[in-house]
């Protein structure tokens, strides 16, 4: 049976988003032909919560560059952003790589930017075990334990990691999650520290969680990452990417992108990414061609 990664999209949570939205370009335009406003829309970052709040600085920056409004905002749900910008009731969107390509079945796009840091390693998803578990040492030992992926919807605590599983192993794609298939269990923790917690506690046996995850908990002693193992991991994963409606104005996307790229509040990057390092960098879609092989592995499909 194939998988929609779109899940979550109801009639009630369109209409409330896109009632969140509706004073866009939309509704009023400037005289030379420029809206008034655009809508940009972020996504929750379960590592750093308290993101979301940190964007009134840039607001006003990206306000004053482009001399128009900007409404920056947080979502909840990768799907009812795509259909919101679909409708035109907003303009930019942060979206994961694999809601990048369900985007652009929807909507006619162009990437704006993603992130790079100074010094970082290249940003995937581990396999991690107790490190006492002599019984599992590799992808192939984890047949017959208790595993947890993060959430269906998740890039990097889902979709990564079970492709890695079904490229290296043969596994049959629709039967991963089923019992006693391959795992003896899967199990979904909901955030990827719960997942590094559950392995450590002995809830799950082994779990893909995010390598930076790992890392961060180490770093603050909420985990001894020499108490785990890693045991594989997947290939590199694109970082996030704004992506904007390509039927704006010419001239208004250059400003957007300038302005994206030439960007160097240390504050923000540190409040927003927890690290001053961290900038904007061009994004472009063959840094998602990826994930075409992927879905087609997985079966995933987008709505028409």
């Amino acid at each position: 049976m194939k998988k929609n990664v779109l899940f979550g999209l109801t009639l009630l949570a369109s209409i409330g988003f896109m009632t969140a939205c509706g004073s866009n370009k939309t509704v009023s335009a400037k005289a030379d032909g420029m809206p008034e406003k655009i809508t940009i829309v972020t996504m929750p970052d379960e590592n750093n919560p308290e993101a979301g709040g940190k964007n009134k600085k840039f607001q006003e920056d990206m306000s004053k560059a482009l001399g128009i409004e900007v409404d920056v905002m947080e979502g909840a749900d990768y799907a009812v952003g795509i259909e919101a910008m679909k409708n035109e009731k907003l303009d930019i969107l942060l979206v994961s790589p694999m809601s990048y390509y369900q985007a652009k079945e929807r909507v006619e796009i162009e990437p704006i930017v993603t992130t790079s840091s100074a010094g970082k390693e290249a940003y995937r998803t581990v396999f991690i075990t107790k490190n006492d578990n002599d019984k599992i040492n590799n992808l192939k030992d984890l047949k017959g334990s208790n595993f947890a992926f993060v959430d269906p919807a998740s890039s990097s605590g889902y979709l990564y990691p079970k492709y890695e599983l079904v490229k290296e192993l043969d596994l049959e794609q629709e039967k991963v999650e089923e019992p006693n298939y391959f795992f003896k269990t899967v199990a979904y923790s909901g955030k990827h520290d719960s997942s590094v917690m559950g392995v450590a506690k002995g809830d799950y046996e082994a779990a893909a969680v995010a390598a930076q995850v790992l890392q961060s908990m180490d770093d603050a002693g909420l985990v001894k990452k020499d108490k785990l193992k890693i045991i594989g991991e997947t290939q590199e994963i694109p970082n996030a990417a704004y992506v904007m409606r390509k039927d704006l104005p010419e001239e208004l996307k250059k400003k957007i992108k300038d302005f994206y790229l030439n960007y160097g509040d240390k504050e923000y990057f540190k409040a927003f990414y927890k690290d001053d390092s961290v900038k904007f960098v061009e994004a472009h879609d063959t840094d998602y061609e990826s994930i075409k092989e992927m879905m087609k592995v997985l079966e995933i499909e987008g709505e028409k």
